[in-house]
């Protein structure tokens, strides 16, 4: 592994527009579990995985109810968010961003962990479940700039939009929703012109999220690395360059500290 971490070094070193994608195995080392692993929320509570299906035509159908079953619900799917913190492999990325290498970030998740440990050039590709997004306009706002609990006291359910006066939903993209626009295009355009990929804790099987590292290889000049627990259909199918195997809370420091040497 460590041949490989200083090739990935050398890469990221000389690379002039470097971007990241990260998934679920980043933030399993904060304590987040992911959904299809063998402690996955889904593979253990497979009710949940068919509500999750459901929910964003649900929310289509009735959105007042659709809120009201949110802020009423008990428990979340992914816990208490709110107390998990930023682990070696975010800090890694902040500190490669800092370094004016890391160009841009995209990730799956809607853990916030990312923007917690300070990164700048963000895209939530899945959203975050920090924030509100109104489905027209696609503005986006901190939670507490509503009063949801006000809302549902007063049966004025759905909140909307202060600007366009759409209907305002969590930033979560639910299964059957079109990735918002704005965040789509922002990631194509990332993907076809970074001169470097670096893939870290996704399965790759996600869509269209999963097409993202097609595009950069379909450029051609782009090169392509992951940072995985285990190999991935990028890895198999030869989109992927080579694969580091490991915890990205270990790889990613390594390389971070391999490429300030080389920079010295």
């Amino acid at each position: 592994m460590e041949g490989l971490i200083e090739r990935a070094a050398r890469h990221i070193a000389d690379s002039s527009y470097a971007i990241a994608l990260t998934g679920a195995g980043i933030s399993t080392e904060s304590g987040i579990p992911d959904f299809r692993g063998p402690q996955g929320v889904w593979t253990k509570n497979p009710e949940a995985e068919r509500r999750a299906y459901q929910g964003y035509q649900r929310f289509m159908q009735d959105p007042k109810a659709w809120w009201r079953e949110r802020l009423t619900a008990s428990t979340s799917a992914l816990g208490e968010l709110r107390v998990r913190e930023p682990n070696a492999g975010h800090h890694a990325l902040v500190e490669l961003e800092k370094m004016g290498i890391l160009k841009c970030l995209i990730t799956q998740n809607v853990d916030g962990l990312h923007e917690k440990a300070g990164m700048q050039s963000l895209l939530e590709y899945h959203g975050s479940f920090a924030k509100l997004r109104c489905i027209e306009c696609n503005a986006r706002f901190r939670r507490d700039e509503f009063d949801l609990e006000d809302l549902l006291q007063k049966d004025q359910l759905p909140p909307h939009c202060p600007h366009c006066k759409g209907i305002v939903k969590t930033d979560g993209v639910g299964f059957g929703e079109p990735i918002p626009s704005d965040v789509a295009q922002s990631s194509l355009e990332e993907a076809w012109r970074c001169d470097l990929m670096l893939i870290c804790g996704t399965s790759a099987v996600v869509y269209p999220f999963a097409n993202l590292p097609r595009v950069a290889r379909q450029k051609g000049e782009a090169t392509i690395i992951e940072v995985n627990a285990e190999p991935t259909p990028l890895t198999q199918e030869g989109i992927s360059d080579y694969i580091i195997d490991g915890q990205t809370g270990e790889v990613l420091p390594a390389i971070v500290e391999a490429v300030k040497r080389l920079r010295r």
